[in-house]
C-alpha cells in the first residue's frame, strides 16, 4: 500500500461532501487540512484521480501526489491526525 497525498479544490459544497465521502473510502485516509488529504491505496495516480473525478466539476481542481520520504508539518488537525501522518508519511 502507498500512500498518496490528495488536494483539492471543489467549488460547490454538496460536490466537496460528495468528494470527501470517496476519500473515506479508501482503506485508511487522514484529513490534514480542508483542502488536502492523505489516503492509502494500491491504485496509481490516475486511478484515484479517475475515482475522485466522478463527483466534481470540469473547473475543480484535484492533484495527487505519491508520497514521499521526507514530510514536515504545523498543527494538524489533532494528535491523532499527526500521529497517522508521522506513521505513514
Amino acid at each position: 500500500m502507498t500512500t498518496y497525498i490528495v488536494t483539492f479544490e471543489v467549488a460547490d459544497d454538496s460536490k466537496k461532501n460528495a468528494f470527501k465521502e470517496n476519500l473515506r473510502k479508501y482503506s485508511g485516509y487522514c484529513p490534514i487540512h480542508d483542502n488536502c488529504w492523505a489516503i492509502i491505496s494500491n491504485q496509481t495516480p490516475t486511478q484515484i484521480l479517475d475515482f475522485l473525478g466522478q463527483v466534481v466539476s470540469e473547473t475543480d481542481r484535484i492533484f495527487v501526489i505519491r508520497s514521499g520520504i521526507y514530510s514536515a508539518w504545523l498543527n494538524a488537525y489533532s494528535p491523532k491526525n499527526s500521529e497517522w501522518l508521522k506513521e505513514r508519511l
